[in-house]
């Protein structure tokens, strides 16, 4: 629940935030247009991200006949039937650095995508771990959460761009530029910092739910600390930025990364918590 108030809490400020800009640049009808452009995004992200992403990373569909196959689909069927959700598509990527992921609307429309490298790490309590936290996100369809949070963001961006070098469209044509400059620059950093507000939050409430779901945090916990040992050991390279916060683990090296720009807690504070359960 706390996760959940946290979670409405930062898309309200986000939405906030976004129609602030759009009144600043064109008073009512900036606000309009800004919610209107947020929310053909939004579709666009809605119906599309997740085919976007498969074809992006060269996403291979399982094959439940081959050994690697029955093992991922056995273990997705398990957690699935606890979990009272349909079955999502199951899909490979040739990467040796080990992660996975989460796409799609929801129940009934959602895929998971593991890496090579994950599958030969893990074993089938610590695989098991994983795949209920994936689940858990798409149960709480945390995917479309996260795609509202990343549209609204890029798009004021996107306006404080316009207001960078537009400049304020009202009619008093008062804004000082130095004071513009500010805003243009401060308003899309406080937008991310609140985007990954929003990630971190979901993040805990899928540990949470896997827990949960498994009556224990044992595995995702050994799942986790593996984790962050390969990743270190063999980032994923080719990982896309816009991506990152869609996998269980950063892909990304974040050595000297201040936490508020982490798109992902901690490993260390996840584990503690999963000790919990």
């Amino acid at each position: 629940m706390e996760f959940q108030f946290r979670t409405f809490l930062f898309l309200g400020l986000l939405t906030a935030l976004l129609v602030g800009v759009g009144l600043f640049l064109g008073g009512i009808d900036g606000a309009i247009i800004g919610l209107v452009f947020a929310g053909v995004m939004n579709f666009v992200s809605y119906f599309f991200s997740d085919k976007i992403v498969l074809a992006m990373y060269r996403a291979k569909k399982v094959d439940p006949k081959t050994e690697q196959g029955s093992r991922i689909t056995r273990l997705v069927q398990h957690v699935a039937s606890r979990m009272s959700i349909p079955i999502p598509d199951l899909y490979t990527i040739g990467e040796r650095s080990p992660n996975a992921f989460a796409t799609g609307r929801g129940p009934g429309h959602a895929a998971i995508v593991f890496t090579e490298g994950i599958l030969s790490l893990l074993d089938d309590s610590e695989l098991e771990g994983v795949i209920a936290h994936e689940l858990s996100h798409v149960k709480n369809r945390d995917v479309l959460i996260s795609s509202i949070a990343a549209t609204i963001a890029g798009a004021i961006g996107i306006l404080s761009h316009v207001l960078l070098w537009g400049g304020s469209s009202r009619e008093d044509g008062k804004g000082n530029i130095i004071g513009m400059i500010l805003l243009a620059i401060s308003i899309p950093i406080i937008a991310t910092l609140i985007q990954l507000a929003i990630s971190r939050s979901r993040e805990y409430l899928a540990d949470e739910t896997a827990a949960h779901t498994l009556h224990s945090g044992q595995g995702l916990a050994n799942a986790l600390r593996k984790l962050e040992k390969g990743i270190t050991h063999r980032p994923f390279t080719d990982a896309n930025s816009g991506t990152a916060h869609m996998f269980i683990a950063n892909p990304f090296s974040s050595e000297g990364i201040v936490g508020l720009f982490h798109s992902h807690p901690p490993i260390n504070e996840r584990i503690e918590r999963l000790k919990k359960f």
